[in-house]
């Protein structure tokens, strides 16, 4: 039987989360989109030039973080075939450790005349993110026993958000204490990554060296997709499943979408002052871990696929609210009160929908001893499903003109991704009568 490791190696583990999650809370969502529509804002209409091309600079940063999260995507399979079936994977850890640290801190020097480096530093972030995460989530079956993994996974989750909320505080007292909120934000940039590779340290002296008893050698990429396509002609032969798959690939192009275009929609669409932002964001944090503990009692007692369907349509509300807070400021009036409001009830279900998303297809899952494989389908779904979202969302914001157009067309992705799961209950209550 499976023994747990010591406890130092486990915190250990878990410190890599500390080290971390400061990129997901400090970059993705509150300093970096603030910081970047105000570099780019350089014109009336918005317009950057990049690439030989002029777009809408909120648009244009929904494109880096399409194509960045396109990338992951088609790596994704790669890299946890590799996690799973070869004896080095802290190096590989260590290797996008590393990268998305130097990318954070490579953000330091992305001024009004540097664009070019800013996007190159900010994927190479956010690459690295998601792909020491795929070594870091494969460690936690090697370190812990099946009954301790549940309570070292949330040892984990605890980390991160203490630590990323730490970070957060560090860069707002920068941002209010010196009189240059820019030179703040950039030494805030530079501090995230120093803390990702300095705490990172704790993780990769402790880990152990191997992850598996026998390191393969076969061709990683056809072994990578071959396992993606295996469980797909498995979901296919799983009503249940395969409806619930495609329901969660549609709202979560929603629910993705939102979380990482909110504040570029609160700073840009509302105007409102970027410590507001940074306060709100906090607050969404907070507010999440009481929606995400609600979430899970109401699902206990009405089941999985119905909460589902209740915080779906709750989406649905928030993106109509949206809209119209924005009509509220384009007439002239006052659209901070509302935001805040809107901001208290996406974090009533930001984080809720993910962890029960996650568990419903655990849930629905064969029994089955490669876990691993349909884990790595379930993450690769959202991916796509991130990419296919934020770029729409930047592409009819440039091509109207608006991104209150773009807040209205997420209704489309819910809206189908309902009627998937209403699909899904259907099948199985057929299947249990």
């Amino acid at each position: 039987m499976q023994q747990t490791a010591p406890k130092k190696i486990t915190n250990g583990w878990a410190m890599y989360d500390w080290a971390n999650s400061v990129y997901n809370l400090v970059i993705t969502t509150t300093f970096f989109p603030i910081y970047f529509l105000a570099v780019t804002n350089n014109t009336t209409d918005h317009k950057v030039r990049f690439l030989g091309r002029e777009f809408v600079n909120s648009s244009l940063y929904d494109y880096i973080l399409a194509t960045s999260y396109l990338l992951i995507a088609l790596s994704y399979p790669i890299l946890t075939s590799i996690a799973d079936t070869r004896g080095n994977k802290k190096n590989f850890m260590r290797f996008f450790c590393y990268m998305g640290a130097i990318g954070c801190s490579m953000l330091f020097f992305f001024k009004v005349d540097s664009l070019g480096l800013g996007v190159v530093a900010f994927m190479l972030a956010a690459m690295g993110y998601v792909g020491s995460l795929v070594f870091y989530n494969a460690y936690l079956p090697e370190i812990a026993a099946p009954q301790d993994q549940d309570r070292i996974s949330a040892r984990g989750y605890s980390f991160g958000y203490i630590g990323s909320v730490l970070m957060q505080i560090v860069g707002f007292v920068l941002v209010m204490t010196l009189d240059d909120q820019g030179l703040a934000t950039r030494i805030t940039f530079l501090i995230v990554g120093i803390w990702w590779f300095s705490f990172a340290q704790i993780a990769f002296a402790v880990l152990p060296n191997t992850s598996v008893k026998e390191s393969k050698k076969g061709n990683i990429i056809k072994e990578g997709f071959g396992e993606i396509r295996k469980v797909y002609h498995q979901v296919k032969q799983m009503p249940v499943l395969k409806r619930f798959l495609r329901g969660f690939f549609f709202y979560s192009m929603g629910v993705q979408t939102v979380m990482l275009a909110a504040t570029i929609f609160g700073s840009k669409l509302l105007k409102l002052p970027d410590t507001n932002l940074i306060i709100t964001v906090v607050i969404i944090q907070l507010v999440a871990i009481l929606g995400a503990w609600s979430m899970s009692r109401l699902s206990a007692k009405y089941g999985n696929l119905k909460v589902l369907m209740g915080v779906i349509l709750f989406w649905i509300i928030i993106c109509f609210l949206a809209y119209y807070t924005a009509e509220i400021v384009k007439n002239g009036g006052n659209g901070e009160n509302p935001f805040y409001g809107l901001a208290v009830l996406v974090g009533l279900v930001m984080g809720g929908i993910q962890a029960l998303s996650r568990s419903t297809y655990s849930k629905l899952m064969p029994e089955t001893k490669d876990t691993a494989s349909f884990f790595s389908y379930y993450d690769f779904t959202e991916k796509i499903a991130i990419v296919i979202g934020i770029f729409t969302f930047g592409y009819i914001e440039e091509v109207t003109g608006s991104m209150q157009n773009s807040v209205l067309s997420l209704v489309v992705f819910f809206v189908i991704g309902f009627g998937w799961l209403y699909a899904a209950l259907h099948k199985s209550k057929k299947h249990q009568a």
